[in-house]
């Protein structure tokens, strides 16, 4: 699909069961779903049949604080992408992998080998891990640095990129007559010496067949926006207020101009969640009833209070949030994205701690509605430019993708925003995003020029 024609992209992300924290309590939820492989296959089948661009796998590196209240992420996503590629055909899958907790050398082999798996349907989701908590399972008192973590970052990406082009396009001979698999001309040592990483390379694995698996990160704080205009080549984002997403769209693509990029070279994807009903009456029903088998507005307030670092005594349902904390919402350890977004609802003085909830608690925007009063609501983000499309968020999984599938993507379709078919096999092509060419090549080119 071309950019030019400027068409919407949507991924969806897979959160187990659901995103509703009583989705697996529900009687279409699974609760086994987190450890279900043909649950994982379901998913990604009926997002290769609505045309989707990609599943997203999330991750984190330590249990949930509370285990009870709802599945978390259990198993490695690369193992299980393995498992959903080798199920479909067309659809993508964006895999996150932290920087922080890991080794170049490992992660570009791991993420180029789930490329060549998939067929090139692959992408990176670039993350510095903000979770204390996996710190100590990785053998640090601490996460380092907010600002070292994207130094790191950065450095770690260039050698990913780096050693994911070892191979030149044609290295891999295959030359029965000769006795060559692997031209060694063409297989290039990478030698990298940095602050951070010394890396010999070459990778063993063949350059991916979409030239490189794409790029993807969500940041919202300034080092995490700069990072993302460096190198990203989709970006998640979290918001909530259309006037910010607005503002966090242009920043973005104007930062990319610095590094010579085009803004359309960046895609901008908030997260929004989705509770889809025949009618309104019937969506409203629908997550009222998810409410309150997660055990209604109290329960909610103690998760709301916990993920943003607070006392619940400090909050009342029914009152707007305090002024006095809103410099430690913006301040909150943790995600900054989450944090920006639940401080813009905050500062509206006109909604209640109750409807902050209501709206999706700060994280990812809520939309309950029929399937017209949904499309009505991507059309505006995207229109507007608060959005290049979406990670959407299903309420329970699969029912809530299903509905997705079925009844809001053939509006998207008649509306000429969404594509009607794939235009090509690989997660670059979905997204309209070209080969990069080989680092190596490119160094040599520009050599022979000098010397000319």
């Amino acid at each position: 699909m071309s950019r030019s024609s400027r068409r919407l992209h949507i991924n969806v992300n897979l959160q187990t069961s659901g995103a509703h924290p009583a989705a697996w309590r529900s009687p279409l939820g699974r609760p086994g779903s987190p450890l279900d492989v043909k649950h994982f296959q379901e998913i990604a089948r009926i997002a290769e049949r609505g045309k989707l661009d990609a599943v997203f796998l999330a991750d984190l590196l330590a249990i949930a604080p509370d285990p009870r209240v709802a599945p978390m992420w259990s198993l490695d996503p690369v193992p299980l992408v393995s498992a959903m590629a080798v199920a479909t055909r067309k659809v993508g899958f964006i895999v996150t992998s932290s920087t922080t907790f890991s080794e170049p050398y490992n992660l570009a082999r791991s993420i180029l080998s789930l490329d060549h798996i998939s067929g090139g349907r692959v992408g990176w989701n670039v993350v510095t891990s903000y979770d204390e908590r996996a710190a100590l399972n990785f053998g640090l008192p601490a996460l380092p640095l907010h600002a070292d973590r994207y130094a790191d970052a950065a450095e770690f990406t260039d050698v990913v990129l780096g050693l994911w082009d070892s191979w030149e396009d044609d290295a891999l001979a295959l030359d029965t007559e000769k006795g060559v698999w692997g031209d060694p001309a063409k297989i290039h040592a990478l030698n990298h010496q940095g602050a951070r990483y010394k890396v010999a390379g070459p990778l063993q694995v063949p350059r991916s067949p979409q030239g490189r698996p794409l790029l993807v990160q969500a940041g919202s704080s300034p080092q995490g926006r700069d990072f993302a205009a460096r190198y990203a080549e989709a970006v998640f984002s979290v918001q909530q207020v259309p006037s910010e997403a607005r503002a966090y769209y242009a920043d973005v693509k104007k930062r990319a101009r610095t590094y010579g990029r085009s803004p359309d070279d960046i895609t901008i994807l908030p997260g929004i969640s989705l509770v889809i009903g025949g009618t309104e009456a019937e969506a409203w029903a629908r997550k009222n009833e998810l409410d309150e088998i997660a055990g209604g507005g109290e329960l909610a307030l103690k998760r709301f209070a916990l993920r943003l670092g607070l006392d619940p005594a400090d909050l009342d349902l029914d009152k707007p949030v305090p002024e006095n904390v809103l410099d430690t919402l913006a301040n909150a350890a943790g995600s900054k994205g989450f944090a920006d977004a639940t401080a813009a609802l905050a500062r509206d003085r006109s909604k209640t701690v109750r409807e902050i909830i209501a709206s999706g608690g700060g994280a990812h925007r809520l939309v309950v509605g029929t399937p017209t009063q949904i499309a009505d609501t991507i059309e505006d983000w995207f229109e507007t430019r608060a959005a290049d499309g979406f990670n959407i968020m299903s309420d329970i999984y699969p029912s809530g993708l299903e509905a997705f599938v079925d009844q809001i993507v053939p509006i998207l379709q008649k509306r000429g925003l969404f594509r009607t078919d794939y235009e090509g096999d690989t997660l670059r092509s979905h997204y309209g995003a070209p080969e990069p060419e080989n680092l190596f090549v490119s160094r040599q080119r520009k050599l022979l020029r000098t010397a000319s």
